[in-house]
């Protein structure tokens, strides 16, 4: 007699309507048996943490007894949306899984179907909660911690608790995750439909231009949702105000001209957009923070920091990034502002003395003479009195620092988050680069345009004048930590979809090819999208 039956596990034929329809059936056994627990035991021994937990229970099954059905049949039915949230469908197939039940002829199979099961449940609920990849394997700039659900705490849950309730609670539950996945379907009919039509192979167009050149404008403006059905072939108002907004909602100098950059990106195809809604998909499952707590939000292909309080912005300013070459990019990652520097010295990082300054000493001992040069007791060292020739890259045995000055690297102000990879905010002499529409120019750190606002918010917060006590810092000349009572999360974080405070789906460029890489590796792992071929 079959362990499991047609009669006992509905139809199965893979839809959510008929696996949430799954009876409990009479041909289940009930209760776990020798053979049972020798296939089941003996199939785990490679997998501690699932072997350990059906020790502690007794094999208890979790979704094989005849009263597992409303387990079995939820479960079945929560990962037919796999593709929904674009994962790697097979490693929780609910069709392997329903053949693997139906086909089970004995207690042994019985067992080999239930850890699979289990497998498969411990799978969707890491990568719902977790994410699919180990994004540091995949770019080292993607330094985030990101928390783990420990597999006995899943088993339990699923055990005694409401089957639908605990696997609803798997899923992320930030307001910009649904947006995301709302984006991705919508694309997902775009691209089946032909997506946004013909490229937009044109020079220059400013509003009053008429022509062929402005229908296909128009035509692809229509077929993305910025224009209304018109017949114009003239560049009107109403062509102008949505190139203004196509302009804004993809990071460009909204002007209304249709130029080089702005016709780069109208002409990005569906099917990129939908990998960038992917990967943002896969890096809010990275995310686990309260979304209504005040925070410092830096999206670094956005060129913007900005303070979040209840999920709306109330402050930003433009910011300088990283350079996406060498190591020079700015990585992501999560901490607390703690303080900040009024007047700040600039410790030079040690690749920068080694990679820059050095090379420039050995020419000309007096070479960067704003900095000085500090032994490892602290103190000043006599540029004179070196032989800078005589050392390289792994023996230099000096400090470089900038003392503070209306000519600092850092500016006047800094916000520290102490972290291993010295990354902070802070003021810079450099404003010019501020106008730039991509602005990454800097060693890793973050530049801010508006620093002495930021720095009156922040203060704000504790102190009933806070422009006049920052400046009596200023005023100083000395270098002053100031501590903030209540520090501030800081996310540094890499969205080039993400959507607005509307839920409309922004986009960005991939500034640091990122994103592609982590396409790639979710492609890799399994995720096969409709209209995405690699």
């Amino acid at each position: 007699m079959r362990v499991f039956s047609r009669k006992s596990l509905g139809s199965l034929c893979v839809s959510a309507a008929l696996l949430a329809l799954i009876p409990v059936g009479s041909a289940l056994a009930e209760a776990p048996s020798n053979a049972f627990v020798q296939s089941l035991a003996t199939a785990a021994a490679d997998d501690p943490a699932i072997a350990e937990w059906y020790r502690t229970t007794g094999y208890e099954p979790l979704w094989t007894d005849a009263d597992d059905a409303d387990r079995r049949s939820a479960f079945l039915t929560a990962i037919l949306a796999a593709p929904d949230h674009g994962l790697p469908v097979a490693r929780y197939d609910a069709t392997a899984l329903t053949d693997a039940l139906l086909a089970a002829e004995s207690e042994g199979d019985r067992g080999r179907a239930e850890l699979m099961m289990t497998r498969a449940y411990l799978a969707w609920a890491h990568d719902l909660t977790s994410g699919v990849l180990t994004p540091s394997t995949v770019d080292k700039g993607i330094v985030r911690d990101i928390p783990v659900i420990d597999p006995g705490t899943l088993l339990k849950r699923i055990s005694a608790g409401n089957p639908e309730a605990v696997l609803d609670w798997l899923l992320p539950e930030s307001q910009a995750y649904l947006n995301l996945m709302k984006a991705k379907i919508g694309l997902e009919a775009r691209i089946a439909a032909g997506g946004w039509g013909v490229p937009v192979e044109v020079g220059r167009l400013e509003p009053g231009a008429t022509g062929p050149e402005v229908v296909a404008l128009r035509d692809r403006l229509v077929r993305m949702g910025y224009l209304g059905a018109t017949s114009t072939a003239t560049y009107d108002k109403a062509i102008e105000a949505a190139v203004v907004v196509f302009q804004a909602d993809h990071g460009l100098t909204a002007d209304g001209i249709f130029a080089e950059a702005t016709q780069q990106e109208l002409n990005v195809p569906a099917e990129d957009r939908l990998k960038s809604v992917l990967v943002a998909m896969e890096r809010e499952r990275w995310l686990h923070f309260d979304r209504s707590a005040e925070m410092v939000w830096v999206n670094l292909p956005d060129f913007h920091a900005k303070i979040l309080d209840k999920g709306r912005v109330v402050f930003d300013t433009r910011v300088v990034i990283g350079k996406a070459s060498g190591d020079t990019q700015s990585p992501e990652f999560s901490d607390m502002m703690e303080h900040m520097v009024v007047n700040p010295s600039w410790g030079v990082p040690r690749s920068i003395i080694v990679g820059e300054y050095l090379p420039q000493l050995q020419q000309d001992p007096n070479a960067a003479g704003h900095l000085r040069i500090i032994d490892s007791r602290g103190r000043v060292v006599d540029r004179a009195a070196v032989d800078f020739t005589a050392y390289n890259a792994s023996n230099f045995p000096f400090d470089m620092m900038q003392p503070p000055s209306d000519g600092n690297a850092l500016g006047k102000v800094k916000f520290m988050f102490p972290n291993p990879y010295n990354i902070y905010l802070h003021d810079t002499p450099s404003k010019s680069l501020f106008d730039k529409e991509v602005r990454a120019f800097s060693h890793g750190c973050i530049r801010v345009a508006r620093p002495f606002d930021l720095a009156y918010f922040l203060l704000g917060r504790q102190s009933v004048d806070p422009e006049g006590e920052f400046q009596g810092y200023i005023d100083t000349g000395k270098e002053t930590t100031v501590p903030l009572e209540t520090p501030l999360p800081v996310h540094l974080v890499y969205f080039t979809a993400y959507p607005d405070a509307k839920g409309k789906i922004t986009y960005r460029r991939d500034i640091y090819g990122r994103d592609a890489k982590l396409y790639e590796a979710l492609v890799e792992a399994g995720v096969v999208m409709p209209g995405l071929q690699g």
